[in-house]
């Protein structure tokens, strides 16, 4: 087993983040933990959760606006979600509340709901004022059904998301985050909305830019650039983000003459439109809405589900203490807040990859950031009207910038490519389809193109090991049916040692059955045993990465798990993480020790 724990260490030192690493210290060895253990981290927390409660505030009131509802429900789904994650857990250092990917499907299912209880002839005003306490009824009904999945374990098949198409979106993500503070930093309105229609339409902006608001984002974009090269105790107190928020403010306001319509702009009395409560008599009574209700939560279920695991997934990669969250807990406690948030009025929540990597860069540690982020969104609500808007929009578009940044700079795509280039184009592929329609499909494309290219890499093992016969050599249904049948033919506990033994290509569509074994072993194991059969042919990179970071992370809990048989694969390139290709006897013996040459 020196091979594999060679392997395992170059996997570990050679794992890559876009974000820093663990604080040092002490806690660079003790991994912040969530509930009353993590409110030793107050520090942090409390720090981050100032930052991200800046950037909440005015997203979430953007996003009600945007989903046709009133702007303080969209502050009241953050607060909601803020005051119940520390307690339902289930991630680490994830920020959830209102998100815009959800806010056309509620936009769209408050008119279809008000279309089918006051008819067709109603004004678009009256449809939003009746559909908005109608589409609360599917938010609750939703959120209860993700609490029956999350009991039903379905979460965990989550592991199907490849790590390349989650590091694709990440940094799709960046560059639509970047994009979109375009109108923000030149002072203009854009007529475009999408990311390819942003880039056609900015030269033409720059043109009739506001001098002043584009001397304020440039400058504070240029600041935290040069803040975020150093490290001191200022620092340590307050990241470079909250420095140039406030930094930013100041100066503009001493030495420039920003115009009203330039800040932020929280409204008098912005609790005035009360608690808007969901009408389930009106639903309940009227069958002409029960289609369009199932529809509705349907298409939460899938949006809203879909979302979180994925970027629960995504955010994991960010944590510098390298945690892993329980996508079944997520997903009930998602489920928790938005029944909570729907009876309150609010919309729907969803972790949010912006607010998390703000948390993030900002040192938050543990859930307890979203406690912070709600007491601080009460705060700003209550007592800071005035000062809050005093903020120019570009400084906040300068800090979304900075964390766009971080999520697609070029190190991303060197780490990628550097794993393998079928993984660079999956990659690709998922940012390319992301920035050109939606999270949900480039997602699809991404998974798609990781499909294909497993059968197709399946089928080159096949090919190396020069098999003839049909068992040893399957043809194209089977290979399919392979990526997806749970690998593991059987086990068995002897002596302490629990044995998996496993019989199949191992990837990411049938990964979450090994993680299930791991993650419930017998009480009297003491080490575990994976046993690479001869008919393990492939072993995917997202399965390699899975592998490598329970074998690490058990070795910590003084549990060992051994690679059986791992000598036998060999990479496709030199990254400790690559796609292994499993090879007969005498390949191993012709073949160079780490890679195969295609």
């Amino acid at each position: 087993m020196e091979t594999q724990s060679k392997v395992v260490q170059e996997a570990d030192t050679g794992s890559q983040s876009s974000l820093p690493s663990a604080h040092n210290g002490n806690a660079s060895l003790e991994k912040p933990q969530n509930g009353l253990a993590g409110l030793k981290h107050w520090r942090h927390d409390l720090r981050s959760g100032l930052m991200v409660a800046m950037i909440s505030l005015p997203f979430s009131m953007g996003i009600a606006i945007t989903s046709g509802a009133p702007p303080i429900c969209g502050i009241m789904s953050a607060i909601i979600a803020g005051f119940l994650l520390p307690m339902l857990g289930g991630s680490y250092v994830t920020i959830s509340g209102p998100a815009a990917g959800l806010a056309p499907a509620l936009f769209g299912g408050m008119i279809m709901l008000a279309t089918a209880y006051l008819g067709k002839d109603a004004p678009q005003a009256e449809l939003l004022e009746v559909g908005y306490p109608l589409v609360l009824v599917a938010i609750s009904i939703a959120g209860a059904l993700q609490i029956v999945l999350a009991r039903l374990k379905v979460a965990r098949l989550c592991a199907i998301f490849p790590a390349a198409a989650i590091e694709g979106m990440l940094a799709a993500i960046g560059l639509i985050i970047i994009v979109k503070q375009f109108p923000l930093l030149l002072g203009q309105n854009f007529e475009a909305h999408e990311f390819w229609e942003i880039l056609k339409e900015t030269p033409s902006k720059l043109r009739t830019m506001n001098v002043p608001v584009f001397a304020t984002g440039f400058t504070c974009v240029a600041l935290l650039f040069t803040l975020s090269a150093f490290s001191g105790k200022l620092f340590k107190v307050m990241p470079p983000p909250v420095w140039v928020f406030f930094l930013g403010t100041l100066t503009s306001h001493l030495f420039l003459d920003i115009d009203r319509e330039h800040l932020i702009n929280i409204p008098e009395n912005p609790l005035r439109h009360g608690f808007v409560l969901p009408h389930f008599d009106r639903v309940f009574t009227t069958p002409q809405t029960w289609l369009p209700l199932t529809y509705v939560v349907v298409v939460l279920l899938l949006i809203d589900g879909t979302e979180s695991l994925a970027t629960i997934m995504a955010v994991d990669k960010l944590d510098p203490y390298k945690r892993r969250s329980d996508p079944d807990r997520t997903l009930q406690a998602m489920g928790g807040c938005n029944v909570a948030s729907s009876l309150m009025g609010g919309l729907t929540v969803i972790p949010g990859i912006v607010k998390s990597t703000a948390n993030i860069i900002g040192g938050g540690r543990t859930q307890w950031a979203n406690f912070y982020n709600a007491c601080f969104l009460l705060i700003f609500l209550l007592f800071a009207r005035k000062l809050i808007n005093l903020v120019p929009l570009a400084v906040l578009a300068s800090i979304l910038v900075f964390i766009g940044f971080k999520l697609c700079r070029p190190k991303v795509w060197r780490h990628i490519a550097d794993i393998g280039s079928e993984q660079f184009t999956v990659f690709a592929i998922t940012v390319l389809v992301t920035v050109s329609t939606d999270l949900l499909i480039g997602i699809a494309a991404g998974v798609a193109s990781k499909a294909v290219l497993n059968l197709w890499y399946l089928g080159l093992a096949y090919r190396l090991n020069g098999t003839t016969n049909r068992e040893s050599r399957p043809g194209p249904l089977t290979r399919i049916g392979r990526l997806f049948r749970n690998p593991v033919g059987h086990r068995e506990l002897s002596a302490g040692v629990y044995n998996l033994y496993l019989e199949r290509p191992l990837v990411c569509f049938n990964l979450f059955h090994v993680i299930r074994e791991l993650q419930e072993l017998p009480g009297e194991t003491k080490s575990v045993r994976l046993h690479f059969g001869p008919s393990v042919a492939l072993v995917d990179h997202t399965t390699v990465e899975t592998l490598f970071h329970y074998v690490h992370d058990y070795s910590s809990k003084d549990l060992k798990i051994d690679l059986v048989n791992w000598e036998r694969f060999r990479p496709l390139s030199d990254h400790p993480s690559a796609i292994q290709l499993g090879l007969s006897g005498d390949l191993i013996e012709s073949e160079p020790p780490r890679r195969v040459s295609l």
